[in-house]
């Protein structure tokens, strides 16, 4: 005699079903899917003209008849990195503005600097602006070597292998990085 299953009370084995593969993409966590259905195809931001770069900011006061007022004012040297560079100064009642005004100040006064085909200067020149004195030399092959607000201003006028020397005493940016431009100002190009 045959046992069945009911017999036995064991149950009949049957196999499982099998749900069919499903290869959805979907996103790993929530904020994932939120930030790719935003902002659409939007275009990469052109690459503004030039560069520049914040050497001071001071907060200024004027005394009015109902007490201070302060404001904010800000130097920045601007430069494209190929010959060209500035020097420029803006006030506002907030930092934001002065920037944006020093930055137009900057490319209103831009100087195109005489330059050698090796992005050097062709000679050795001594500056002055104020009190800030600077003296700068053509070093072949050793690189920018400067401090300060000068420095600045070689690198945004693109301007390599050049040994810059504040000669004064002076502390003040704005003085220092216009005695660069003053000296940028007086380079000639050798015939």
């Amino acid at each position: 005699m045959e046992n069945t299953p009911e017999q036995n009370n064991i149950a009949p084995i049957t196999p499982a079903p099998v749900a069919p593969a499903v290869f959805a993409t979907k996103p790993k966590n929530f904020r994932e899917a939120k930030r790719k259905s935003r902002g659409g195809d939007r275009p990469d931001r052109p690459k503004p003209e030039f560069d520049h770069k914040i050497i001071n900011i001071r907060r200024v006061t004027r005394v009015a008849s109902g007490g201070r007022r302060f404001s904010f004012s800000v130097a920045v040297v601007a430069g494209n990195r190929k010959g060209s560079v500035g020097v420029g100064i803006g006030k506002a009642g907030d930092t934001s503005l002065a920037i944006d005004k020093a930055t137009r100040d900057a490319k209103k006064h831009m100087l195109k600097v005489n330059l050698t085909p090796s992005m050097s200067i062709a000679h050795p020149i001594f500056a002055k602006y104020c009190s800030a004195e600077v003296t700068m030399m053509p070093a072949k092959g050793r690189g920018l070597i400067a401090g300060s607000s000068v420095r600045n201003v070689l690198e945004f006028a693109g301007i390599k292998d050049v040994n810059a020397k504040l000669l004064s005493g002076s502390k003040n940016k704005l003085n220092n990085a216009r005695a660069a431009i003053e000296a940028l100002k007086g380079l000639t190009l050798k015939k």
